[in-house]
């Protein structure tokens, strides 16, 4: 899409993600952008990523979000009303109860797009023991490319609020120790978070993520699967004319 306006690229994003297949079902997933400084947009709470439209999204005062992460835990019986109140609109419907860990992604350098839904493909692997073995390693080329040279991997954490302030710090501890922001996050018993500058960019880690999911399933059912090395990785992550082909696809 060649539009600039951010929302139209968020509901494109989200069709692509709600369009019959295997990634989001009903009010599955949402999706989330930066609309100005400070001002986010999110899918609004029970909205279907399929037939997403502008009725169906909220746009939020990320200032009202971001303490209800880094401070004192919330009772449940808050959630809703923060929530509520952290609309720039009293019209709009309530925001969806991730949108908490859109808001803390949303204010890392250079996050504007964020994509969360539950492939199959990829849920496989994530109620299985080889989660780990998926997240930390890569099996081909282009899978580096557009999801890094590795993925966050999350414990099944409560979603909404209590996986969103265990989200922040992770990803924080996790640009510390490898230099970058992760471009995908999974999450154990759940599903998969894709942040990133542009809405292809979030497209392109997601798609990519569900093709690398569907090799590696493939692979262990061969016996494997027989992993790039970490100096093949590292070539890969580092290479001129790839940094430059993740330019190209706005990655």
């Amino acid at each position: 899409m060649t539009t600039s306006d951010p929302i139209a690229q968020l509901l494109d994003l989200a069709h692509r993600i709600g369009r019959p297949g295997h990634l989001a079902i009903l009010g599955e997933g949402n999706v989330s952008t930066l609309v100005s400084e400070g001002i986010m947009a999110v899918k609004a709470s029970g909205s279907s990523l399929a037939t997403l439209d502008v009725s169906g999204i909220a746009q939020c005062h990320m200032s009202k979000l971001l303490p209800a992460i880094t401070g004192p835990q919330l009772p449940d019986d808050q959630i809703d009303q923060v929530l509520l109140d952290s609309r720039v609109t009293a019209e709009s419907k309530k925001p969806s109860t991730e949108g908490f860990f859109h808001a803390g992604l949303l204010s890392l350098p250079g996050n504007r797009f964020v994509a969360h839904c539950h492939p199959n493909a990829v849920n496989a692997i994530l109620c299985s023991p080889l989660a780990a073995k998926f997240a930390k390693h890569r099996q081909c080329p282009d899978e580096v490319v557009c999801c890094g040279a590795e993925s966050l991997l999350l414990p099944y954490i409560d979603p909404g609020l209590a996986l969103s302030r265990a989200m922040l710090p992770a990803v924080e501890g996790f640009a510390a120790r490898t230099g970058r922001l992760p471009r995908v996050i999974l999450l154990a018993n759940h599903g998969v978070i894709c942040p990133a500058g542009t809405a292809e960019g979030a497209w392109a880690a997601l798609a990519m993520c569900v093709k690398a999911a569907e090799i590696f399933s493939g692979a262990v059912a061969l016996g494997g699967p027989i992993s790039l090395s970490p100096q093949d990785i590292a070539r890969l992550d580092n290479r001129p004319d790839e940094l430059y082909r993740r330019t190209v696809l706005k990655l």
